[in-house]
């Protein structure tokens, strides 16, 4: 077994690999960048290189200064996870070069499956089902139009290199095409630095169906069985499960035989993925799955194979890079129940998607039965330099069914603040209708997108629960089982309450309500998530005494804002409940005072600073001290 590891990734997946490799006895490196210097990957790692700045192309993109810390930290093998360097066959090759151990397939492999049009050439010849279309070398734009004309209107204009919907096209006129093709080839130059295309016919009901496959230096190749990645937006996967819905076992002997053929086909070694399109216009038929094309590494949705098939997937890539056969023969492996995936990403679906920066003052995970794989904590920052996804969250049940309820669950108990996510984009995709009854295609979140994306004020529920939580902490006292109590009717409290600047007087719920999540966030206001939403619920301004004040006189900023003016001088005596300062934020102002009779012992609050959560703004020291 290789006794040491550098880990050429960072976020979840490093995070990922550290924990099996330890459970294997494995010591493991990580690498970081700048903006990487206090990341969770690299506290977990037994040792940490520093390797370039912030950029990518700086850091995690450069081969040479990755190997150069592999040989600084006496690691023996890399592993390159996804992304970054790790379908790179010219860094696998040198990885090989420099005696170490490269944790992937041969690089000839990766070189195969690494263009679009060679690949399918490739597993035609081997007799693999690829999808009608062009895949030659002639690029000539009236010539690949002819082609578009022949294979028959809707088409897809695909980039031979690369991935993630980059360079991709669908052309429904013909007098669309030229443009198409043009726009295409451009953005796969600036992205892959080859503008090739291969020409595809447009499946009007596609499925994303892909088999996880696992070969070793010894000629073995198993299968792991299949996934269903067809919730995607703009071609980047959102939702993904296993088994595929609606599989029989027909098409699925069908699916997994032809991706083994097309492992072997290369002499694959290691954790792969053949990727397919079905037409699910009849529903899953084994002659309506094309081949599309073969991601040579471990993928993100890895871990819904990995819970039905009771495997770690990252220990039988240590195990085959050692010179171990593939762990468990292909009638050793079987399908235990459903599980499904949600990619939790640092984004706001209600701009449009763009990507949410910044510190995560809360971040709370949900609980078991869910399964959280993640590279960030409370505290972390998201930053605007990678990838924003924040948490993978996978569910495994019994049955289908009961894995969506646990996942909806499991984002009615997370709560993410301030950075806004898609967790109530994903929660509403999971509770549709079409959604449940399996009914969907790569075209359901694009279809659905509006009515998916949630808006709109707190409902009754949320306002009640927050009004509760806030009773709670105000009423502590000797008559607090007293608060709202009336000789003529049921108890009740009305409550003075604001969210996002809108005021609410709220009547507080009496008793909690499962599907609510509550956070304190300061002593003016909670957090409260309910499918997915989360909303920080303040007291009104004014309704608050304090705020912001320790025990021992230091006024602490209660959540992120900025500084609108500062009311006192350093040295200035003050009584209790005289205003201090006011902070701007979440759209209302909130006035800091006194806790108690002194003098300004301390101020470092300016007016227009912004601050984070629980930074220092001033101190007060009583008078007697």
């Amino acid at each position: 077994m290789i006794q040491s590891l550098l880990i050429a990734n960072r976020g979840e997946i490093a995070c990922r690999i550290i924990r099996t490799a330890r459970a294997l006895g494995v010591r493991t490196v990580a690498v970081y960048s700048d903006a990487d210097a206090h990341s969770l990957h690299v506290r977990m790692a037994d040792e940490a290189v520093h390797i370039g700045a912030s950029q990518a192309s700086e850091s995690y993109l450069k081969g040479d200064v990755i190997i150069a810390a592999a040989k600084e930290s006496g690691a023996e093998a890399i592993h390159p996870g996804y992304g970054f360097l790790s379908e790179n066959a010219e860094f696998a090759q040198s990885v090989t070069d420099a005696g170490l151990v490269w944790v992937g397939p041969k690089p000839d492999s990766i070189r195969a499956m690494g263009l679009k049009d060679a690949a399918k050439a490739l597993m035609a010849e081997a007799g693999v089902p690829v999808t009608p279309g062009y895949f030659g070398d002639n690029q000539n734009a009236d010539f690949l139009q002819k082609q578009a004309e022949e294979i028959g209107y809707p088409v897809l204009i695909k980039a031979v290199a690369g991935g993630g919907g980059k360079g991709m096209r669908k052309v429904d006129d013909p007098a669309d095409f030229a443009d198409a093709l043009s726009s295409c080839r451009r953005e796969a130059k600036a992205s892959f630095g080859n503008d090739v295309v291969l020409i595809e016919k447009w499946i009007d009901a596609p499925r994303h169906i892909e088999v996880q496959i696992f070969g070793d230096s010894h000629g073995n190749v198993v299968h792991l069985f299949e996934r269903d990645c067809s919730l995607q937006r703009r071609h980047q996967k959102v939702i993904e499960e296993a088994p595929a819905p609606g599989m029989d076992e027909a098409t699925r002997n069908a699916i997994c035989t032809a991706a083994v053929r097309a492992a072997q086909a290369v002499e694959y070694v290691g954790a792969g993925t053949v990727e397919f399109i079905a037409d699910a216009s009849e529903g899953l038929r084994a002659d309506r799955v094309w081949f599309m094309e073969m991601n040579t590494r471990l993928q993100v949705e890895h871990p819904v194979t990995e819970e039905i098939t009771d495997v770690d997937l990252v220990e039988w890539q240590l195990r085959v890079a050692s010179g171990e056969p593939v762990p468990l023969k292909q009638e050793e492996l079987a399908i235990k129940g459903h599980a499904i995936e949600a990619r939790l990403y640092a984004e706001d679906p209600a701009t449009g998607f763009l990507p949410s920066t910044g510190r995560l003052e809360v971040c709370q995970f949900p609980n078991q039965p869910i399964r959280v794989e993640t590279g960030v904590e409370q505290g972390s920052e998201i930053s605007p330099f990678y990838d924003p996804m924040i948490a993978k969250l996978v569910t495994h049940a019994d049955t289908r069914e009961q894995a969506i309820g646990q996942m909806r669950g499991g984002l009615d108990a997370l709560t993410v603040w301030p950075v806004k996510t898609n967790a109530a984009f994903l929660y509403n995709a999971l509770a549709h209708p079409t959604f449940g009854e399996a009914a969907i295609t790569t075209g359901f979140l694009g279809e659905y997108q509006d009515e998916l994306i949630a808006t709109g004020a707190p409902d009754a529920v949320v306002l009640g629960q927050a009004g509760r939580a806030i009773a709670e902490r105000w009423n502590t006292g000797p008559l607090a089982g007293l608060s709202g109590f009336r000789l003529n009717a049921a108890s009740h409290r009305t409550m003075p309450l604001a969210v996002d600047g809108e005021e609410y007087d709220v009547r507080a719920d009496r008793e909690p309500v499962c599907d609510v999540h509550v956070t304190v966030l300061d002593d003016r206001g909670v957090l409260v998530t309910r499918h997915g939403r989360t909303f920080a619920v303040m007291m009104k301004r004014g309704e608050s005494v304090g705020g912001g004040a320790a025990s021992n006189g230091a006024i602490l900023a209660p959540m992120p804002g900025n500084i609108v003016s500062v009311d006192v001088s350093e040295g200035e005596q003050v009584t209790a409940g005289q205003k201090l300062l006011t902070l701007e934020a979440m759209k209302m102002e909130h006035t800091l005072t006194a806790p108690f009779d002194g003098i300004v012992a301390e101020l470092s609050a300016k007016p227009g600073a912004q601050v984070q959560v629980e930074t220092l703004l001033a101190r007060i020291e009583a008078e007697d001290t």
